[in-house]
């Protein structure tokens, strides 16, 4: 981590080592918190935030959830990205915004609970390897009816470092999570796609977070005459694909190489994985008007 200067916290911009939360903090006990990934991009006419009107909707969205009533606006929420951006004088970052019931109350119901807002931006690079080996986790992704599986919320993520850890023992750099049924769901922290005869799939909605990235490669794709379709996908059918990519906010456009023993394609990056990623690219770094509405500059 390439930590900046200031930080965003409850309206005020703060020295990074001055952002301090008491120990009682009810998310720090419960995971009572809610935050979004989202990406600045240098390009020719200088920083860019990818999809920030979007990531700004699902962080209020999941607020919902909590029932927590955000007290900043989401236009506010936006123009302090942009301002913490310029004060750090930072052309490429990673941004975290995060909303959390923070002191004030114990117990399970969060009622009565300061609300904090905070915005921390630093310089990171790529999150994953350019080609991931990925293992098939022996840790299945929560319940839909257990969770909203819609919502970014901050406790959720233990399942994710246990499948991470499952990961991490086995050797392998990432895993894949099934769901409650046995069908493919998505990584720890990103969505995944197969592509086999031409023809793109991920899982269908109800046990995956409906990643931003996730949806900008499907409409990359249909926009290139590219067939997508959302599926339940069996492991058989993942372990037979042509070609296998994750997408994240921090993973981007990831290729899967190896999915337990079994070799994806040609052991490297597929044709159509490669014509989707350099799209992406040209498009995060604002080399294609036609996605100019996808970007927020720094101004």
């Amino acid at each position: 981590m390439i930590k900046t200067k200031y930080i965003w916290l409850n309206g005020k911009f703060i020295r990074w080592e001055e952002a301090k939360i008491h120990i009682l903090s009810h998310a720090l006990h419960y995971g009572s918190g809610v935050f979004e990934g989202i990406r600045c991009y240098k390009t020719r006419n200088g920083p860019a935030v990818f999809r920030l009107k979007e990531h700004i909707e699902r962080l209020f969205n999941s607020a919902k959830f909590l029932r927590m009533k955000i007290p900043f606006k989401k236009e506010e929420i936006k123009k302090a990205i942009i301002r913490l951006i310029k004060l750090n004088r930072i052309e490429e970052c990673y941004i975290r915004p995060i909303v959390f019931y923070g002191y004030g109350k114990m117990g399970l119901n969060p009622k009565g609970a300061n609300i904090d807002c905070g915005i921390i931006l630093w310089g990171w690079g790529k999150y994953l390897k350019d080609e991931v080996k990925v293992k098939i986790s022996k840790f299945i992704r929560l319940h839909p009816k257990s969770v909203i599986s819609t919502a970014k919320i901050c406790g959720y993520y233990i399942n994710s470092i246990f499948a991470t850890f499952d990961a991490e023992e086995s050797k392998f750099d990432e895993s894949i999570l099934l769901d409650y049924r046995g069908f493919v769901a998505e990584g720890p922290g990103e969505n995944i796609f197969i592509i086999k005869k031409g023809i793109v799939y991920t899982p269908k909605l109800g046990s995956v977070l409906p990643g931003i990235t996730r949806d900008s490669i499907i409409k990359i794709a249909k926009d290139l005459k590219i067939k997508v379709i959302e599926k339940d996908i069996s492991v058989r059918e993942l372990k037979n694909c042509d070609e296998a990519f994750f997408t994240g906010t921090a993973a981007e456009i990831t290729p899967i190489v190896k999915i337990d023993e079994k070799i994806v394609g040609n052991g490297h990056i597929g044709e159509i994985t490669k014509i989707l990623k350099n799209k992406f690219y040209q498009i995060v770094r604002g080399e294609d008007k036609k996605y100019k509405n996808w970007l927020t500059y720094v101004n």
